[in-house]
């Protein structure tokens, strides 16, 4: 399909890989009013070839495709060049939402979503992707800020590194900034709430989930013993004090 919106060439570019029609011709409506160019895909080999000449800003991924199911659309585009993707999947299986992000998703919802949420969700993540490509190019030629220390834990904010007791792990970008959020003030609870409008920049309190998805993928990557839950709170950072004098 064309792309879709007013043919300006500096308009955001969102691709949306989804299988049904009705849903994906929604999509594009909506975000089509916004000015923005969309391209629509229906299956997965479809959406990875998209990718690639259509060069989007953000991508919306639907978990069930043919052909190539979402995760290894996602897998594959991520391998090429990292782009924002909000997964879209029609089972709220915990299971799935953690191997989606652990593919490189930044963020999911489940069907049925209204379209404002989406919305919302998508200009959020072009914030943050802008926000780290501004950095990167302000730190391009400057040493930046020292790694930052705690216990056996080393984050590299300059090279958006990690990790622990010497072995390196490899965060989503929505991932890394969630860690050095919390990081930033080691045993202090962070909200669900405040978590969401300090790393996702969403000014209400909806989609408390996607937090607790990405501590769990934190968590697993990096150890259970890492982030605490405070129940019916939030989450706090704790750092192994004495792994680091025991190496």
């Amino acid at each position: 399909m064309a792309p879709t919106g007013p043919p300006t060439t500096d308009a955001t570019r969102v691709l949306v890989v989804e299988d049904e029609p009705d849903i994906a011709a929604q999509i594009a409506h909506r975000l089509a009013a916004e000015g923005w160019l969309v391209e629509i895909a229906g299956d997965g080999h479809g959406g990875v070839a998209a990718a690639r000449t259509f060069v989007p800003d953000v991508v919306v991924l639907d978990v069930m495709l043919p052909g190539l199911d979402g995760l290894e659309v996602c897998r594959r585009i991520q391998a090429e060049r990292e782009v924002p993707v909000l997964m879209l999947t029609a089972r709220d299986d915990e299971t799935d939402i953690l191997v989606g992000l652990g593919v490189g998703a930044d963020d999911y919802m489940t069907k049925p979503f209204s379209m404002r949420e989406l919305l919302a969700r998508l200009k959020a993540l072009l914030r943050r992707a802008e926000r780290a490509r501004r950095t990167a190019v302000e730190d391009s030629g400057d040493p930046g800020e020292t790694p930052l220390t705690l216990g056996d834990l080393e984050i590299d904010r300059n090279q958006r590194r990690v990790r622990r007791g010497g072995t390196e792990a490899h965060l989503t970008p929505t991932e890394f900034d969630l860690l050095v959020c919390l990081a930033a003030s080691p045993r202090t609870v962070f909200s669900r709430e405040k978590l969401l409008a300090e790393v996702w920049d969403w000014a209400d309190a909806s989609g408390t989930r996607t937090v607790d998805s990405h501590v769990k993928a934190l968590r697993r990557k990096l150890g259970a013993d890492l982030v605490r839950t405070v129940h019916g709170v939030g989450y706090a950072l704790e750092p192994t004090e004495d792994a680091a004098e025991g190496r």
